[in-house]
């Protein structure tokens, strides 16, 4: 992500927030449909995850609106409060990077499906990416 979009800036990293948020939620069902007889304690889990990135989601498309409806540059405390968003939803795709590794170790429809594997690889960098991208948007301090 290139960081020169200046005082449109925050919509910006609301943006890409909110699309890899729906991305990641699109990927538990992805996993779900290439597995059919993955075991049920993961599907229960993997909706589980469905469920909170689309709340994760909602909440970055609120302050989407917000910040466009606003036509000013955010205030301090909101620029915290996106702030706070952000590292959240990076810790939720750790933690659902760990997840992946833990279905990959131990599901055996995963581990004995090539094309689920290679796409729960794939799914797993992309939301590595997406850690990535927050911890840089961190480190330049454009939140």
């Amino acid at each position: 992500m290139q960081f020169y979009y200046e005082d449109k800036m925050p919509l910006r990293i609301l943006d890409e927030g909110q699309f890899w948020k729906h991305q990641e939620a699109e990927h538990t069902q992805v996993i779900r449909a290439l597995a059919p007889n993955l075991e049920a304690p993961f599907v229960a889990a993997l909706e589980k995850w469905e469920l909170a990135f689309q709340q994760t989601e909602a909440l970055f498309v609120r302050y989407i609106e917000a910040v466009a409806r606003s036509g000013a540059t955010p205030s301090s405390a909101v620029m915290g409060q996106i702030r706070e968003l952000v590292l959240f939803s990076a810790n939720q795709s750790v933690e659902f990077i760990a997840f992946l590794d833990q279905l990959a170790a131990e599901s055996v429809p995963i581990k004995t499906n090539m094309v689920a594997k290679t796409v729960l690889h794939h799914i797993r960098r992309e939301s590595e990416y997406f850690v990535g991208i927050t911890q840089a948007m961190l480190t330049e301090k454009v939140i």
